[in-house]
């Protein structure tokens, strides 16, 4: 995990707070679990009706937030003031609002634990986020890389102390993608229904994660490196009857990453699992099946198959598709690549 991440949230479960947290980004998941640990940690229970506000962007200004940050606690220590959503607030941002944001940043209240929550990024070069950096702590949010999603999903794992497969790890993150929110929730899930030192198994997860043990993104990326004919085309079948649950938005987002990892594959002469695997972003589990995958697919075909998947993408936005459902788009698009 980033390491700023971890050192602020060592120091919140160590009850040192600082007064005034900025947390921006595109990656929700990290800006939650430091806002949430706030919550939960800097007051007690009885503490918290008097002095703990949950505030959110659309309903408050700069001048009622800063309002309330220069509050006093009631009966109390300190108060946690926690802004969710704070890119909602109208006119954060003008001349006026940031200057007065910039005073408070630099002499914030000593009682007061203020909490911004953006949901997007800042510039981070503006004077009133450098007054946050001198007084408190500001921190930005990274959206997570596919490469990095593996190494990621192990890390919770372990934290968790839980055991989890390779396999488990790649039908999870094929499932799911990048979105850590929806990832942890998952894995929090599986974790109620372990047995004591069960490993998380690919079984696991189609049993409880609502994945169809033989229809799902996983047996679909794989029948197509195999070049499977009947099983692709069986399994894009059953995508296009069950839409809800397999969008044919996040079916051409595999292909696309599947096959530009072919791609890189061909481009790459040291073809060994453990070189291969970091480039592609998988584990070396799996490098043997992108091997096999370049062989099925030569260089000129992968780059066919990519400009084919380019253009179901458009013909799914309505683009070029004339009077094509989703299931045509599909089926046509898994005939070009198989043949």
């Amino acid at each position: 995990m980033d390491p700023q991440f971890q050192t602020i949230f060592k120091e919140i479960k160590k009850g040192k707070f600082e007064p005034v947290y900025l947390l921006h980004g595109d990656e929700p998941f990290f800006i939650d679990k430091i806002a949430n640990e706030i919550e939960n940690t800097a007051l007690n229970i009885a503490e918290r009706s008097f002095n703990q506000n949950i505030l959110f962007g659309k309903d408050i200004t700069v001048g009622a937030l800063i309002g309330y940050a220069r509050g006093f606690p009631m009966m109390g220590d300190r108060q946690v003031i926690i802004v969710k959503e704070a890119q909602q607030i109208n006119g954060f941002d003008n001349k006026e609002n940031a200057k007065l944001l910039e005073q408070y940043f630099l002499n914030p209240q000593a009682s007061t634990i203020l909490v911004i929550c953006f949901y997007e990024n800042i510039d981070e070069r503006k004077g009133w986020v450098k007054a946050v950096a001198k007084n408190g702590i500001s921190y930005k949010s990274k959206k997570f890389y596919d490469n990095k999603l593996p190494d990621w999903v192990l890390e919770y794992c372990h934290a968790q102390k839980l055991k989890i497969s390779y396999k488990a790890i790649q039908l999870l993150i094929d499932f799911i993608g990048n979105d850590l929110t929806r990832m942890a929730s998952e894995i929090d899930k599986l974790m109620l229904n372990l047995k004591i030192n069960e490993e998380i198994s690919a079984t696991t997860i189609e049993k409880y994660v609502g994945i169809s043990k033989e229809y799902n993104i996983f047996e679909f990326q794989k029948a197509l490196i195999q070049r499977d004919v009947v099983k692709a085309n069986n399994i894009a079948l059953y995508f296009s009857k069950n839409q809800k649950q397999n969008p044919l938005a996040a079916t051409i987002v595999m292909l696309y990453s599947l096959f530009t990892k072919i791609l890189l594959v061909h481009v790459t002469s040291n073809k060994s699992d453990n070189n291969l695997a970091p480039i592609l972003g998988i584990s070396p589990y799996f490098a043997k099946d992108y091997v096999l995958a370049g062989r099925n697919y030569s260089y000129p075909k992968t780059f066919e198959v990519i400009h084919y998947i380019k253009q179901a993408e458009l013909n799914s936005k309505g683009i070029d598709s004339g009077s094509q459902t989703e299931k045509n788009i599909l089926q046509e698009l898994i005939y070009k690549i198989l043949h």
